[in-house]
C-alpha cells in the first residue's frame, strides 16, 4: 500500500520484488505468503457486521490481487515465478498442490501462496506457518510494520521494549500477538524458527538470512 489509503503502490512492490532477488541470488529457495489487508480485512469486515465467512473469503480474494501484482513485479527483475491459490482460480493461478509447489523451488522458481489456507476463520499468519511446514521450510519470516516483536505496541508506546528471542511458549503466554496462537503452535510443532523483521528497511530481508540487522528470533526458549 505504501503511502496510499488503499490498494497497491507500484514502488513498494518493486521494491519488495529486488529484496527478493538479492535473497533469491544468495541461494536461497524463497516462497511468499501474500495478505490482503491493503485491499481488504476479513475480521475488519465482520467487525462492521458483516457475515464472517463471506469477510475472510472476501480478504482471500484480496490476496491473489497481491499476488498477481507481486508476481508481475518479480518477473519485471528476471526471475521465473508462479501464483498458487488455496481457492481453485485456474485463469489467473494454479491451484495448490504441495508436490508442485516444491517441484517449482527446486527449479529456482518463486512460488507465491495465495488465498491463504482456503479456509475461513484461518488467518494469513496461519497460512503462512502451514505452508512452511509443508514445504519443509528451515524458517519463516514475518515481515511486518516494526523490526520485531516488542512488549507492548511500540507505534503507540515509545517506551516499548523489543526481545531479541523468544520462546514459542512466552509468545503464547504472555499473548504477545505478533501472530495469531495458531501460528505460533503449529511453527512450534513442527520446529520452524520465526524471525520477525521490518518490512519498510530497504535490504532488510537479506540482511536477516545473513544474520544481521535489527529482528526477533521466536524458537524453543
Amino acid at each position: 500500500m505504501g503511502e496510499r489509503e488503499y490498494g497497491l503502490d507500484p514502488d513498494v512492490t518493486r521494491r519488495i520484488a529486488e529484496e527478493i532477488l538479492v535473497v533469491h541470488n544468495l541461494g536461497v529457495e524463497v516462497s511468499v505468503v501474500i495478505g490482503g489487508g491493503n485491499i481488504f480485512r476479513g475480521v475488519a469486515g465482520a467487525a462492521e457486521g458483516m457475515e464472517r465467512t463471506n469477510a475472510d473469503y472476501m480478504g482471500m480474494l484480496a490476496t491473489v490481487i497481491n499476488a498477481l501484482a507481486m508476481q508481475n513485479a518479480i518477473e519485471n527483475c528476471g526471475l521465473p515465478t508462479r501464483v498458487m491459490s488455496a481457492i481453485p482460480m485456474q485463469s489467473v493461478s494454479e491451484p495448490y498442490i504441495r508436490r508442485r509447489a516444491i517441484r517449482h523451488m527446486e527449479k529456482g522458481r518463486i512460488v507465491i501462496f495465495a488465498a491463504g489456507t482456503g479456509n475461513p476463520f484461518f488467518t494469513t499468519d496461519t497460512a503462512a506457518a502451514l505452508r512452511a511446514s509443508e514445504m519443509d521450510c528451515d524458517a519463516l519470516l514475518k515481515a511486518t510494520q516494526v523490526d520485531g516483536v516488542y512488549d507492548s505496541d511500540p507505534m503507540k508506546n515509545p517506551d516499548a521494549v523489543r526481545f531479541d528471542k523468544l520462546g514459542y511458549l512466552e509468545v503464547l503466554s504472555r499473548d504477545l500477538r505478533v501472530m495469531d496462537a495458531a501460528a505460533i503452535s503449529l511453527a512450534r510443532e513442527n520446529k520452524i524458527p520465526i524471525i520477525v523483521f521490518s518490512i519498510h528497511r530497504a535490504g532488510g530481508f537479506a540482511d536477516v538470512i545473513k544474520g544481521k540487522g535489527t529482528f526477533t528470533t521466536i524458537t524453543d526458549a
